[in-house]
């Protein structure tokens, strides 16, 4: 039997979706993943998958595309020739599951589950509805699964995970010990101001740290502002695969809530989270490493989902001292920390 998962946002919500893949494969069928563009190589990095899809979605997408009968019907039929018989859709709270089941029944697929507040018809087997608070969207995703009667496998305690091995990217950061800071976001109100990172680099450097600045291919200028002469800048010098490696071998990570916070998760790299209050931090948090949780959670931006921050000066990430990132550094390199903790700036 093949089972169809789809989570068709960016890659960060894709490795969320990591466990409830994983229950999915432990019960030898075969997983099709599908995902969207932002999401495609997260979805190949995840263990369990045994083939990958891209769709893009234009309920989902940040810039979507125009609604387009040909794509919709090249999603049909694709889902119809791989003899998909069972579904889990995959979405955040704010998102509705039922377009996309409409479409996974006219591609004749038998069973369909999903997360719904909404009445579903005809178009859902398995409506669950769980409570606004309280858990994790990696929680969420693989309640999900367990209740469709998909669980881990034993031994596996359900944190995040990706394929091993990955590349070795020693000859780019110049191999261990390193901090790295990443100074991005796909959501422009979820990073810090430049200005402030360069900060923090300057301040790692003189901690005794050797800072590696991480940024995609488009973020280059700002890399490399933020490296400054203190930092090995490596913007636009990985793929998600090779920037995994750069995580997993770092003491630390200082990264917004932003994909590779849970990639950091992912390789059990300890993180030091700037934590825009955009998005509840009990549902987006690092999941199961030691962090340290930086931002003022109860700003005027809470929960608002904002893509460019609504309150002037970013006041959320920017008044978080520069000294108390450097020192959740320094916390979260030494063996006494043992659990997550929460600093509000």
């Amino acid at each position: 039997m093949t089972v169809l998962v789809t989570r068709l946002d960016s890659d960060g919500d894709v490795l969320l979706a990591g466990p409830a893949v994983r229950a999915v494969a432990a019960s030898g069928e075969r997983v099709v993943l599908l995902v969207g563009p932002r999401g495609a190589s997260a979805g190949r990095l995840l263990p369990g998958v045994d083939e990958v899809v891209v769709w893009s979605c234009p309920w989902i997408e940040a810039d979507p595309p125009p609604v387009d009968p040909a794509s919709v019907d090249g999603l049909v039929s694709l889902v119809r020739e791989r003899g998909v018989e069972r579904a889990l859709v995959l979405t955040s709270f704010h998102q509705s599951a039922l377009p996309l089941a409409l479409l996974l029944r006219l591609a004749g697929v038998r069973w369909i589950g999903a997360h719904s507040a909404d009445y579903p018809g005809s178009l859902l087997d398995l409506r669950l509805q769980l409570p606004d608070t309280g858990l994790h969207e990696a929680q969420r995703q693989l309640r999900l699964a367990e209740t469709a009667g998909f669980l881990l496998p034993a031994g596996d305690l359900g944190a995040l995970a990706v394929r091993e091995p990955l590349p070795d990217t020693r000859a780019l950061t110049g191999g261990p010990p390193y901090v790295v800071v990443h100074p991005g976001a796909s959501v422009p109100s979820r990073a810090p101001v430049p200005s402030w990172t360069a900060e923090l680099v300057e301040a790692l450097h003189a901690d005794g740290h050797r800072v590696v600045v991480t940024g995609g291919p488009d973020e280059r200028a700002l890399t490399r502002d933020v490296a400054g002469s203190r930092g090995r800048d490596l913007g636009g010098a990985t793929d998600l695969a090779q920037l995994g490696d750069v995580l997993a071998r770092a003491e630390c990570v200082v990264v917004g809530n932003t994909g590779p916070s849970h990639l950091a998760a992912a390789v059990a790299t300890p993180v030091v989270s700037l934590f825009a209050p955009v998005v509840p931090a009990e549902r987006w948090r690092p999941y199961r490493v030691p962090h340290v949780l930086l931002g003022d959670q109860h700003a005027g931006c809470a929960s608002s989902r904002a893509r460019t921050c609504p309150v002037p000066g970013h006041p959320c990430l920017q008044g978080v001292p520069v000294a108390a990132a450097a020192a959740a550094v320094r916390g979260l390199v030494s063996p006494a920390v043992l659990r997550p903790v929460e600093v509000s700036a």
